[in-house]
C-alpha cells in the first residue's frame, strides 16, 4: 500500500523559510515521479513544483526561484524547501505521486502552511 505522509509546515513571517517533507513508502521514489500541489481557503488545489524520476523539474510561475523540490531516493523522501514565503503562500500543501499507467494518484493527507506577521 502506497502512503505518503507530509511533514514541516507550520506559522512563518513574510520573508521567511520552510522545508517540507513527505516520507513516501509501498513504493520504490526513485522510478516514480512526485509533485507538490498546494490548495489555498476558497481556491482550487494547484500545482507547485514536480520532479521527474531523472530529476527533471518544473515549477508554477509563482513560486518560481523561491520553492526548490528535490528527492532523496536513499530515504524515499521529496521534499519542498519554500524560500522568501509571501502572505499568497499560506495553503495546505498535498504531496502527490502522479498517476502513472494504470496505477492510480496518490495523495498524501496534507500540512498546513500559514504566512503570517
Amino acid at each position: 500500500q502506497v502512503q505518503l505522509v507530509e511533514s514541516g509546515g507550520g506559522l512563518v513571517q513574510p520573508g521567511g523559510s520552510l522545508r517540507l517533507s513527505c516520507a513516501v513508502s509501498g513504493i520504490m521514489l526513485s522510478v516514480n515521479p512526485m509533485a507538490w500541489y498546494r490548495q489555498a481557503p476558497g481556491k482550487q488545489r494547484e500545482l507547485v513544483a514536480g520532479i521527474q524520476t531523472g530529476a527533471t523539474t518544473n515549477y508554477a510561475d509563482s513560486v518560481k526561484g523561491r520553492f526548490t523540490i528535490s528527492r532523496d531516493n536513499a530515504k524515499n523522501t521529496v521534499y519542498l524547501q519554500m524560500n522568501s514565503l509571501k502572505p499568497e503562500d499560506t495553503a495546505i500543501y498535498y504531496c502527490k505521486r502522479p498517476r502513472v499507467g494504470t496505477r492510480v494518484a496518490v495523495w498524501g493527507q496534507g500540512t498546513q502552511v500559514t504566512v503570517s506577521s
